[in-house]
């Protein structure tokens, strides 16, 4: 090779190689070694060089086959067909180079013409011949290279074939058929292997059931292969032959457990895949194998949803194949039913969010399977389709996805156009997804990073002439992919309630079926939202034709969209033709998005929304226009709209009241979108309800003597800052008046006051509570005092809660210096020096009479968001006795906030940090569970709810996933029942 280096080197490079040096060195060494004569590349075997996958590999690996075994690879080389197949088979795959190398006598596969795939009888009866009555390791060995030879020969016809991504669905296919025959000789050798009677093991049938993609006959060259074992008993008692139940259960559990071993041990050969059964009734926890009257019995009683979608391709794949189509048939129902079985819509939401929540986060983006765009976007909404549709229609009950889509076609649920989008998407996804698998012979679902594999890739695929060019292709099909469940699902429910420019045309029972089967409850009503939305000529109408069919699927991911789908018409119709909102729902998904989660999770802020459309620009710009505005900023609104309207105070009021729905809608929306957490929340609410008593208190002042002062002090969590939606706000009113004024003169003038800021902040659309009972003498005493009659009726009669409810006593609004003087006066009670044994008891009293006169008649106390045991209440009482005790002798402690206070009792080591965060955590639970109750429901409670749906709601609300209704439950019900512990051993010493 010697004078022609150079040129060599340029023809290497022609053919793809890509290591030039390492490559001719390679090639000088071969010709040295075997002569001249090799079909290397420049004699005569270029064209297969040319194609082949990877040919710096494919050399490596001749190299060393030819090393293993030169009489055996110089046979092939003998031969041009099988030259081009040997080359082209070792560039696409290291992992069946690797096979040859270990059993050179299979190298002769290579001689034998390249076929299609055979049927699961033809490769039955080949396995079978192979193990030929072995046993043990004898029979593995046998088996699995028998089964790497067809592998072969498969993957001859996938690389060969000049359209791979039309010959895809009979690699597939004959991939699931080989596993089958795997499966079958498996058990035939498990037969003669397990440690029963020969009349008892041949009396026991064992139905292996294939399940996912196994079941569908389109699998992957290394996938798991799921699997359900079903037997029964053969007894006759009048003849005295068969098993009965637990003998049937017991011989086909050993006959189950040791055909797996015999596809999975360890052995000289390597083992074939993995057998999961954990698609059986019970998972994991449950038995093994079970008897066909058990798994109906199972799926009639106990089955959760997703098991009844799994059941959709289920097959008979070895085995009894009488039992096996029995079993078939026997579960058929449940799979067709389950669309209209209470809880489907959750258990489909989950399904799609449980399949990428264990994603390591870096590698969801090259995932061909679970990632967005994926093969599974395109498998789940081909399902959803014929679960919805399969119910009254059996043309489409298939389980294949490909014959799917062909069957929902045929049947006029799938346009044409997209159908023809759709299968060439699937099969480009499939082929990536076989030759990154079929590259080493490892399950795996990810797209390389690497670009010299990506060119490997491209050249196995025939997809794209470079790394750059099939990474770009594979984002498109992804980018198409991610769209097309809008497509084929929603947008053709246009076509029930409007002409349609489509091919299909959905019947108003198809579409409700739709409709019904994603969470609407009310299909009928939303088709009639859906036509008042759609119909006309309007620019309006035209914009959400196109646009409707993903805020659909949006509202759908909701807890709630026929609630969602009403507010949104009823925004639309108040909006009109506004351009500002067409605009931002066509241009912006990420606010149209947020729009239909406000609308779907909270009734609180859809009514809301109703009284303020305008607010929906705000989701054009969350990180700005969501964001709690300070309170200056509140309070100079107040002050200007005052100041503005005063000679109208009832109109001046009602703005006032109006900014403070506005800003609570703000802030509803913030927390609901995740801008806003509960250690912000109740700050930004506290401010909001501040300036809110600021502004009314300036109007309810205006026919007030000049020497009045005038306080309005913020009590409970109020003054804690921990409000809540739906939150009262507990307050005390306090006056005084200048030397100048008489004192009666003065009272009547703050009495007045308080009935007018009270009249000016009623407001029927959002309530502001104002609640007195805080104040001395409780519902007995005045509404309003002096402050020198507050000072001498604390010195002289406050009982000890009045000096506890104290401890979150802060100055709010009024004037500053009688804010300040009564802060100071109300230090001197809630700091005491000494807090007696007596005292300590008649906290504990009192809040022993809370818990049991409190609660509301039938309440349970395990679900009582303030009062409930481990709940607000236990938290709050527990932190205040500490305060009691020893804030004049801890700084920190002299908070109003339930947290902050906490934290200081920690820091001094008056709480376990274990403790405290218990106590922490239960506290925040059941503020954020109490406010998305009110967020969800849009009314005012404090009892968390046994239904499933309210449950849900909030669930969402919490940022849990769908489906997660018991999971809030057992976590509330755990976190407050680890509080109540702390609380007991600490606050009552129990």
């Amino acid at each position: 090779m010697t004078g022609r280096t150079t040129t060599s080197r340029s023809e290497l490079a022609r053919l793809g190689f890509a290591e030039l040096s390492e490559s001719l060195a390679r090639i000088a060494d071969l010709e040295a070694r075997f002569g001249s004569d090799l079909p290397l590349p420049f004699t005569g075997a270029d064209a297969s060089w040319g194609v082949t996958a990877d040919p710096d590999g494919a050399l490596r690996a001749l190299e060393r086959l030819l090393e293993r075994a030169p009489d055996e690879v110089r046979r092939v080389l003998a031969d041009g067909a099988a030259t081009e197949r040997l080359i082209r088979l070792l560039g696409a795959s290291v992992g069946l180079g690797e096979f040859l190398h270990r059993r050179p006598a299979e190298i002769a596969l290579l001689l034998e013409p390249v076929s299609e795939p055979w049927s699961q009888e033809r490769y039955t009866t080949s396995l079978l011949d192979a193990v030929d009555g072995a046993t043990g390791e004898d029979a593995r060995l046998r088996l699995r290279v028998r089964y790497r030879r067809h592998l072969a020969q498969i993957a001859l016809f996938d690389v060969l074939n000049a359209a791979p991504t039309d010959a895809f669905p009979a690699v597939a296919a004959g991939l699931a058929d080989l596993a089958g025959a795997a499966l079958e000789t498996a058990v035939d050798i498990a037969r003669r292997e397990v440690p029963f009677p020969a009349a008892d093991v041949a009396a026991t049938p064992l139905a292996v059931i294939a399940m996912g993609k196994a079941g569908a006959r389109e699998l992957n060259y290394v996938s798991d292969v799921d699997v359900i074992f079903v037997t029964e008993p053969t007894l006759d008692p009048d003849a005295g032959t068969g098993v009965g139940t637990d003998r049937a259960v017991l011989v086909a559990t050993r006959l189950a457990i040791a055909a797996t071993h015999v596809i999975t041990d360890l052995a000289a050969e390597p083992a074939l895949w993995e057998v999961d059964a954990n698609l059986r009734p019970e998972g994991k926890d449950g038995a093994l194998v079970r008897t066909l009257d058990s798994h109906v019995a199972y799926y009639e009683r106990w089955a959760k949803e997703w098991e009844f979608q799994a059941l959709l391709k289920a097959r008979p794949i070895a085995g009894s194949a009488d039992l096996g189509e029995r079993y078939a048939a026997a579960v058929a129902p449940f799979v067709w039913n389950s669309a209209k079985r209470p809880g489907f819509v959750e258990s489909v939401q989950r399904m799609r969010e449980r399949v990428t929540e264990h994603i390591p986060e870096a590698e969801v983006d090259r995932q061909l399977k679970l990632g967005p765009g994926g093969l599974r976007d395109v498998e789940f909404t081909v399902q959803l389709l014929q679960l919805v549709h399969g119910r009254d229609d059996e043309s489409v009950r298939v389980r294949s996805t490909l014959e799917a889509m062909d069957a929902l076609t045929a049947a006029g649920y799938v346009g044409r156009p997209e159908a023809a989008r759709f299968g060439p998407d699937y099969a480009l996804l499939r082929l990536l997804e076989h030759r990154i698998q079929l590259r080493r012979l490892q399950r795996t679902h990810l797209m390389p990073s690497d670009e010299d594999e990506l060119r490997v890739l491209a050249r196995s695929t025939g997809l794209a002439r470079s790394a750059s060019a099939l990474e770009a292709r594979w984002r498109g099909v992804k980018l198409e992919v991610r769209g097309l469940h809008e497509r084929l699902f929603y947008r053709p429910l246009l076509s029930a309630v409007a002409a349609s420019d489509g091919d299909i045309v959905l019947t108003s029972d198809q579409a409700a079926d739709r409709l019904g089967a994603i969470g609407f409850a009310d299909p009928e009503g939303a088709l009639r939202h859906i036509r008042a939305l759609t119909q006309g000529t309007s620019r309006r109408a035209a914009i959400q034709r196109n646009l409707l069919p993903v805020l659909l699927r949006w509202m759908a991911e909701g807890p709630a969209p026929d609630r969602a789908l009403l507010a949104f018409r009823r925004l639309s119709d108040t909006l009109g033709e506004s351009s500002w909102f067409l605009r931002m729902l066509r241009d912006s998904s990420g606010a149209a998005h947020s729009l239909t989660t406000v609308l779907s999770e909270s009734a609180f802020l859809s009514g809301l929304l109703e009284r303020f459309p305008e607010a929906v620009a705000w989701l054009d710009e969350p990180d700005t226009l969501l964001r709690p505005r300070p309170i200056e900023s509140l309070l100079a609104e107040v002050t200007a709209t005052t100041a503005r309207h005063g000679d109208d105070v009832d109109g001046a009021a009602a703005l006032v009241r109006s900014a403070r729905r506005r800003e609570t809608l703000r802030l509803g929306m913030a927390a609901v979108l995740g801008h806003l957490d509960v250690d912000a929340l109740g700050p930004a609410l506290s401010d909001v309800t501040e300036a809110t008593l600021a502004g009314a208190l300036t109007l309810a002042r205006r026919d007030a003597p000049a020497g009045l002062e005038f306080g309005v002090i913020a009590m409970g969590r109020y003054g804690g800052r921990e409000l809540g939606f739906g939150s009262d706000a507990d307050v005390l009113y306090v006056h005084r008046a200048s030397p100048d004024l008489p004192a009666e003169q003065a009272s009547r003038a703050a009495q007045a006051v308080v009935r007018e800021l009270t009249r000016l902040t009623d407001d029927a659309i959002h309530p502001l509570e104002l609640d007195t009972d805080l104040r001395p003498e409780g519902k007995n005493g005045p509404v309003v005092r002096t402050l020198e009659s507050y000072g001498a009726y604390y010195a002289r009669w406050s009982l000890t809660w009045e000096a506890q409810a104290l401890l979150r006593a802060r100055g709010a609004v009024g004037d500053p210096q009688l804010l300040r003087d009564f802060e100071h006066l109300a230090d001197r009670t809630r700091y005491p020096e000494h807090i007696d044994d007596q005292q300590v008891r008649e906290v504990r009293r009192i809040k022993a009479r809370v818990e049991s006169e409190r609660l509301p008649r039938g309440a349970d106390p395990a679900r009582h968001l303030k009062l409930g045991r481990g709940s607000l209440s236990d938290v709050e009482w527990f932190v205040q006795l500490l305060q009691l005790q020893h804030a004049l002798t801890v700084p920190g402690l002299r908070t109003t906030s339930t947290l902050e206070a906490l934290d200081a009792a920690t820091a001094a080591g008056l709480v376990g940090a274990e403790d405290a965060e218990r106590l922490g955590a239960a506290w925040r639970f059941a503020s954020r569970a109490r406010s998305a109750l009110v967020l969800w429901s849009g009314k005012t409670t404090d009892v968390l709810p046994v239904d499933r749906v309210q449950l849900e709601g909030m669930a969402r609300l919490m940022e849990y996933p769908p489906g997660s209704a018991s999971q809030l439950e057992d976590d509330y019900l755990g976190v407050t029942r680890r509080a109540r512990q702390v609380f007991e051993r600490e606050f009552y010493g129990a």
